[in-house]
């Protein structure tokens, strides 16, 4: 069986989290072919060649319209930044690939339309890089709701934090241009916006109020330029089932690293997890006396899949790379018409939805119906 053929646009830090999921894939799962890596584009013909060299593809151009062309490559990675999505995963489409593309979308909402609009015409899989959902233990989580270990959830409370934007004289980047998008609310807030989703569903009503710790930053030339983005977003939610909750975001909070902290409150317990110790999670259940009540920690093991296709033994731990690794096998799951555990396009699109409407309720200061 021959694997599929990979072409991959752009190789910064996620190009690379693709190139090694690819590469991983087939001898972590055991269950696939190994995927071919085909073809490898970048800004320059020279840097493309270099890349394509150390990240083990056949091919490389400085132009991306060359890689979709090529008739080697079925599955298309996008891994640039945000403003070139719409372009490329359209055109992939429209040229019969299946495209995996990192998160948000589109800076524009009627781009992201426009790229869900070519994900059904094409009738190829469009998947989004939302990897943190394939956290074994955010699975487990998901499996403990659905047999009702708390009881009815009643809220829920997230928080992602980091401090890449915390220093006030670090020099003004394409985070702070409003092409980028609105900030926090699209950079990362996406990333809670998915957890939800994935296990309580679709947001209905938002309300937010975004904020700039910083109104300027120095640039390059030691001249002061505006912020044209929030670092911070406190936001209100009503999920389905009229469940309360509640996202807060910071790109600029001292100390914090990769902090994405997820409470879920019910009848009958409550469950923790924070990414900063991503293999585990505590569980609070009301069982046994009073006085022996308490969290119970729950270390990542083999007992919870796929965790078992890459450590026989528990409490050793996953990483954000094997998380990608999972997430290409669920990618080829869903382009062999298989069950996925994904975000596509269409899902993707609800999170585009929640993500404008932050804008708008913090720019009319009330509730915004989705």
């Amino acid at each position: 069986m021959t694997g599929l053929g990979i072409g991959l646009i752009g190789t910064g830090y996620m190009g690379k989290c693709h190139a090694l999921a690819w590469n991983a894939v087939a001898p972590v799962f055991g269950d696939v072919a190994p995927p071919r890596l085909v073809h490898l584009a970048e800004a320059n013909a020279e840097l493309a060649t270099r890349q394509a060299r150390s990240l083990g593809f056949s091919r490389a151009t400085g132009d991306w319209r060359d890689l979709i062309a090529d008739p080697d490559v079925d599955v298309v990675s996008i891994t640039t930044p945000n403003p070139f999505h719409p372009e490329m995963a359209i055109a992939a489409l429209e040229a019969g690939k299946h495209v995996w593309c990192e998160k948000p979308m589109a800076p524009a909402f009627a781009d992201a339309e426009r790229m869900a609009d070519a994900a059904r015409t094409s009738g190829r899989v469009a998947v989004l890089g939302y990897n943190y959902i394939q956290n074994p233990l955010l699975r487990h989580i998901g499996k403990l709701l659905a047999e009702g270990a708390i009881g009815t959830v009643h809220s829920v409370r997230m928080e992602m934090d980091e401090d890449f934007m915390a220093d006030p004289v670090a020099l003004f980047s394409l985070k702070s241009e409003a092409i980028s998008g609105y900030g926090a609310p699209d950079d990362f807030g996406v990333h809670p916006l998915s957890i939800l989703a994935t296990l309580f569903g679709p947001v209905e009503r938002i309300m937010a109020d975004l904020a700039k710790p910083f109104a300027t930053r120095p640039t390059a030339e030691g001249k002061a330029r505006e912020v044209e983005t929030f670092d911070i977003a406190h936001i209100l939610l009503r999920l389905a089932g009229g469940i309360a909750g509640s996202i807060q975001l910071s790109r600029s909070t001292w100390g914090r690293k990769g902090r994405l902290v997820l409470q879920i409150f019910g009848s009958a317990g409550t469950i923790a997890y924070d990414q900063e110790r991503m293999n585990e999670f505590q569980l609070f259940t009301r069982e046994g006396r009073a006085a022996e009540q308490g969290f119970r920690t729950i270390l990542t093991a083999p007992i919870h899949p796929p965790y078992d296709k890459f450590v026989p033994a528990p409490g050793h731990g996953l990483g954000f790379n094997d998380l990608k690794i999972i997430e290409a096998r669920e990618v080829m799951r869903a382009i062999s018409g298989e069950t996925a555990h994904i975000i596509d396009f269409e899902n993707g699109l609800a999170i585009e939805r929640a993500v404008h409407a932050m804008a708008h309720s913090h720019r009319d200061g009330r509730w915004v119906s989705l």
